[in-house]
């Protein structure tokens, strides 16, 4: 694995707090860093593609059908729209 250096400013109280995880959990500074940037990209690209995969080649064509088909009766208690609510 190649690595590259990265001159990382922190504030100061971040960086305290970073070094305390990273001693509680037994590695590096850097390490713990590195490790916390790894997942952060890894929420970012599944935060990004999870609603792509998740509707495959869906579309709403067929929306307007399956709401046609809801039966037409008031909302349960607690559900209903706010008093000042505007319908376009």
């Amino acid at each position: 694995m190649s690595k590259a250096t990265y001159p990382l400013k922190l504030p100061a109280s971040l960086k305290k707090e970073a070094a305390r995880l990273a001693k509680q959990d037994g590695v590096s500074l850097n390490q713990w860093i590195a490790t916390a940037v790894a997942q952060k990209i890894g929420v970012v690209e599944t935060t990004a593609e999870f609603p792509k995969r998740r509707a495959g080649n869906a579309s709403g064509s067929g929306l307007s059908e399956i709401l046609r088909q809801a039966p037409d009766r008031a909302p349960d208690p607690g559900d209903e729209l706010p008093p000042d609510w505007v319908s376009s």
